[in-house]
């Protein structure tokens, strides 16, 4: 290893075995993790965003872990700043950077700088709130595929806060989001990191579908909807927050709002089958940004011996 040790990064779609590897990476180099994960942040919301356990947290020192309560927010700039701090610390203390994670925002963000993009404007976020609040996410979503399809392609129907600040780009700049992150990428400029990326992607995407159905399950075992209901005990706590539209714990909350009986097997059943079928399209998007990352190496994840392949992408030794 050299005086100034790389930084690594370790990404990927949901469930697709993070977590696992860079703990058996923590094996055999000398790491400290940050997580790339706009869910783990949270403070009290352990068991639906699968945070890791207090024994794995134990294991290997990890960052941006449980750093702010639900009510607040944090943003791809925030992170973009107390990375940066992080990577420099671990570094003066002689070890690697291990970043793991799937917000693919956070990560591009880091590795490729922050896009200029206009400053929000109160008067019109208050106008698409009260849009929101009186069609609905998809009515507006589909308003936004008119004027910025390219953004509406990747935003899934029900991602309020992004199309909430898609359409308030257009309404206060009359062009629409994509543009500016065209333009970004028109402009050549210098990596804003450095980092050594290896993604961990499944070949059939049904072994992905599958553990993401299996993991729902053992969150469901482990007191999921107990960590819901007392959430919702919190005055200050809405499902207009990005703590809550986390994939999970959205569709219980809304169900829940909805009065639903979730103790009756059925009403369960269609909450749990929405609540996976939301996660898959999270993995598919993380999938779609990291197609267009073209320095990741490739490890599949649902091959046996993967994490050998993972091993072999970082440098690392096996024996």
């Amino acid at each position: 290893m050299s005086d100034t040790p790389a930084t690594w990064a370790l990404v990927g779609p949901t469930a697709c075995g993070k977590t696992a590897a860079a703990l058996a990476i923590a094996q055999k180099v000398d790491i400290e993790i940050i997580s790339v994960d706009s869910a783990l942040i949270y403070k009290g919301m352990d068991t639906g965003t699968a945070k890791p356990s207090a024994i794995e947290l134990s294991q290997v020192p990890h960052h941006l872990i449980d750093i702010i309560d639900p009510a607040e927010s944090y943003s791809a700039a925030r992170f973009v700043q107390d990375t940066t701090r992080l990577i420099d610390e671990i570094r003066a203390r002689g070890r690697t950077p291990l970043l793991v994670g799937g917000t693919m925002l956070y990560i591009k963000a880091l590795l490729d700088g922050l896009d200029e993009m206009p400053s929000a404007d109160l008067t019109v976020r208050a106008m698409i709130d009260a849009q929101m609040l009186a069609k609905g996410c998809p009515a507006l979503h589909a308003e936004l595929a008119q004027v910025d399809p390219i953004t509406a392609a990747r935003l899934a129907p029900g991602d309020t806060q992004r199309v909430q600040r898609a359409l308030e780009v257009w309404h206060c700049t009359g062009r629409p989001l994509s543009s500016f992150h065209r333009q970004a990428s028109d402009t050549p400029r210098p990596p804003a990191h450095h980092a050594k990326v290896v993604s961990l992607e499944p070949n059939d995407r049904a072994w992905l579908h599958h553990r993401i159905a299996q993991r729902f399950d053992l969150m469901m075992q482990a007191g999921f909807l107990s960590e819901v209901a007392q959430l919702r005990q919190r005055p200050d706590l809405h499902v207009g927050l990005a703590s809550i539209r986390c994939v999970g714990y959205r569709q219980v909350w809304e169900a829940l709002d909805a009065g639903l009986d979730l103790s009756q097997p059925a009403v369960l059943q269609e909450v749990t089958q929405k609540a996976v079928a939301a996660t898959r399209q999270l993995a598919k998007r993380q999938i779609t940004w990291l197609r267009s990352m073209p320095q990741r190496i490739v490890v599949p994840c649902d091959q046996e011996h993967a994490i050998h392949k993972v091993y072999e992408a970082f440098g690392i030794k096996p024996a």
